[in-house]
């Protein structure tokens, strides 16, 4: 469209949404900054365990029926695809998707990926005191940062 800044889209998705980013911005180049919302986790063992109330096998996920996920790619593997893109992750405290541990140990091989490249101010995790929703504070700050969006 001609209203459209094609040196500056992004993509916010929240829950599936968020891991949908993960699997499509490898492939649209044109995404020059990506946030991941609700969904980012240790992906493999969230969805092959079956003993902790997280696992997907306790909730109604199309995700859990993918064919050979556990020999693909988990969600750091699909965010170095992104990179050197900035890339964004942001969860709630309180989101039943996934303990904060397993996040944050997925996280931890996205931020090692960017320091070993030297871009560690292109990513960024924002935790707050919520649940599965979208939070927009660390978000919003860091996609007007990466767009060099000035707009309200």
């Amino acid at each position: 469209l001609p209203f459209v800044d094609s040196e500056r889209m992004g993509y916010y998705g929240l829950s599936g949404g968020g891991s949908t980013g993960l699997y499509v911005a490898p492939l649209i180049e044109q995404y020059s900054v990506v946030v991941s919302s609700a969904a980012f986790t240790e992906l493999i063992h969230k969805t092959v365990t079956s003993d902790n109330p997280f696992s997907a096998a306790f909730f109604e996920m199309y995700q859990s029926s993918e064919f050979n996920i556990a020999n693909t790619f988990g969600f750091a593997k699909l965010a170095a695809m992104i990179a050197p893109r900035p890339f964004m992750v942001e969860r709630g405290h309180l989101d039943a998707v996934s303990p904060g541990e397993w996040v944050a140990s997925e996280y931890d091989r996205v931020q090692r990926l960017y320091n070993s490249l030297s871009i560690p101010e292109q990513t960024r995790i924002e935790y707050f005191n919520g649940g599965h929703t979208i939070h927009g504070v660390g978000t919003f700050e860091f996609l007007r940062q990466k767009l060099n969006w000035t707009g309200t």
